[in-house]
């Protein structure tokens, strides 16, 4: 009875700072938006930015890397690990979950288990509009996922994936990338 009043009280505590994270994610400004995500356990790296809207669960154990755009409404799940590598750039509306519900368990419960969850994205990975990356999956530097993909495993470096599922359609030729991506707006 001790254990589930504990798991009650750190369920509502994280529900707190999720909605507080996404009160911030409307206010017009991403330096101060990148503060309060810094202070509520968020690991951002020099450089990177987070446009308006963008959505967290469990922040803590989310870390992002130098230099790497998050676009707009995008959804980080940090139930599980959630490694996001430097000059990454994550378009708007891309959804990241690290969790999911255990369809044959009786209560429905969540599955959060670590050989299970982690997602870890390489550097220089390009994540197109509204993907999909689920659970478990590791996407490999300088990998591009195509716009509405679903991706349920592992992508090698350099590819190029698209679809539902996605599935590999092709490799990008550029085998060592060195740019540095554009600043966001300031009141993006």
């Amino acid at each position: 009875m001790l254990k589930k009043i504990w798991n009650r009280i750190k369920t509502v505590f994280t529900e707190i700072v999720v909605f507080k994270l996404y009160v911030i994610g409307y206010f017009p400004s991403h330096h101060v938006r990148r503060f309060f995500y810094r202070l509520c356990g968020i690991k951002i790296g020099r450089g990177s930015a987070i446009h308006m809207g963008a959505r967290f669960y469990n922040p803590i154990h989310i870390k992002i890397g130098k230099d790497t755009i998050i676009g707009e409404e995008a959804v980080l799940d940090g139930r599980a690990k959630l490694k996001i590598g430097d000059h990454v750039d994550i378009a708007s509306e891309v959804m990241i979950y690290n969790s999911q519900h255990d369809i044959n368990e009786v209560d429905f419960a969540s599955n959060e288990k670590v050989e299970l969850g982690d997602v870890s994205i390489g550097d220089y990975v390009f994540i197109g509009p509204r993907a999909i990356i689920l659970p478990g999956v590791t996407i490999g530097k300088g990998a591009v996922v195509g716009a509405g993909a679903v991706v349920t495993r592992d992508v090698s470096e350099f590819s190029i994936v698209g679809g539902v599922p996605a599935k590999e359609i092709g490799k990008r030729e550029l085998k060592d990338p060195h740019y540095k991506l554009g600043r966001a707006a300031w009141f993006r």
